[in-house]
């Protein structure tokens, strides 16, 4: 499964800085615009699949305030 997000990123001294905007606490840098998007791949799979097994199940689901 292929999630599509948004990076958004700035250059400061001589790193490019990112975040992904749908997970603004996913941040990191790279030399290059390259580099930075394959740390911040690899930065948002860390995160999102830390401690989950080979054999998964996945399931969409709605989030949303009770009313």
């Amino acid at each position: 499964m292929k999630t599509k997000m948004t990076m958004i990123y700035w250059k400061e001294d001589k790193f490019e800085l990112g975040k992904i905007l749908e997970h603004p606490e996913i941040m990191t840098q790279g030399e290059t615009i390259k580099k930075l998007e394959e740390n911040i791949k690899d930065a948002y799979l860390m995160m999102a699949l830390d401690d989950v097994p080979e054999e998964h199940k996945i399931k969409e689901i709605t989030i949303g305030r009770r009313k």
